[in-house]
């Protein structure tokens, strides 16, 4: 697992706990995208420690992502607050402030979110 792929799964951490619960359900899409990005033992258990305690969009390292992995982050972010089935106000709010963090336009970050949300609503019986 490159450096950068796993600063974008570290960075969805916050938002996993944007409803002030990381559920069994956040925990397997963020195991999932380990997994999807070859990461190592040691990477899991470094992410695994890293996500035990809660997380605020403040923890997120911007240095450590290229314009692109934030688009990546921000779509992943929307489709991880539909781990549980549904997507709640509190998680929302949080999305729109980690676009403002992440530095994307308004009028992208509009459209990237409601394309990932689009997509999360269509495959709901696979997140």
């Amino acid at each position: 697992m490159h450096d950068q792929e796993l600063a974008i799964v570290r960075a969805l951490v916050p938002v996993a706990w944007a409803d002030g619960d990381f559920d069994a359900k956040e925990k397997e899409m963020l195991e999932a995208l380990l997994d999807a990005y070859a990461a190592t033992d040691a990477q899991k258990a470094e992410l695994r420690a890293y996500a035990a305690e809660k997380r605020t969009l403040d923890d997120i390292n911007l240095q450590d992502l290229s314009a692109a992995d934030r688009r990546v982050l921000l779509q992943n972010a929307v489709l991880l607050t539909f781990a549980d089935g549904e997507q709640h106000p509190t998680e929302s709010k949080l999305l729109h402030e980690l676009a403002a963090k992440l530095r994307v336009p308004d009028d992208e970050a509009t459209a990237v979110m409601a394309e990932a949300e689009a997509r999360a609503k269509k495959h709901l019986d696979l997140l």
